[in-house]
């Protein structure tokens, strides 16, 4: 969680407490402008995990969330470039793709369209978004080329196991992981 300490009817350290109380191993970063070493010296001694004063890098901020949420072992391996939705994991850095640990060899387009989709679960995306996103350029009208790719990761991704990329009719697709 992020959390500021200056909000609007309790302040950051109030919401804290109360958090504590009811889910005590939530990671919580401060980005707030309180920026005083008292102030840090508060936020953490309050709970916080991580206090970061505005202005900010959001580079900075992204850092230090992806080192809580490893040192809270929500990420499923070390290292900052691991998408992961179900059983289904991907490498960013080394461009490797296993579903349940089993490698899944995807062409260089077919690992792009994973990885947006990977990028967004649970998030329906439109035919328009993709082209966009994954082939970066416009295919004047040759939206089938989503089609056709989405037919080849569901070959590759969901032979023989639960579906995970999922078509939402007129509207676009959709990955998500199936019930465990």
């Amino acid at each position: 969680m992020v959390l500021d300490w200056m909000l609007p009817d309790l302040d950051g350290l109030q919401v804290l407490r109360e958090l504590r109380r009811e889910a005590p191993s939530v990671c919580v970063l401060f980005l707030t402008a309180r920026d005083a070493v008292e102030d840090r010296i508060a936020g953490i001694t309050a709970g916080g995990d991580d206090y970061v004063t505005k202005p900010f890098s959001l580079e900075e901020v992204l850092a230090r969330l992806r080192g809580l949420l490893r040192r809270a072992g929500m990420t499923t391996e070390p290292g900052e470039n691991w998408l992961t939705v179900g059983d289904l994991t991907m490498d960013e850095e080394a461009r490797e793709v296993r579903r349940a640990g089993t490698v899944v060899d995807l062409s260089r387009t077919e690992f792009e369209l994973l990885r947006f989709l990977m990028r967004n679960p649970r998030r329906v995306l439109s035919k328009d978004q993709i082209l966009d996103r994954v082939w970066a350029y416009d295919f004047g009208g040759r939206a089938h080329i989503v089609e056709l790719y989405i037919s080849y990761l569901r070959k590759k991704i969901d032979a023989g196991r639960t579906p995970m990329i999922h078509t939402v009719r007129g509207v676009g697709y959709v990955l998500k992981p199936g019930p465990s």
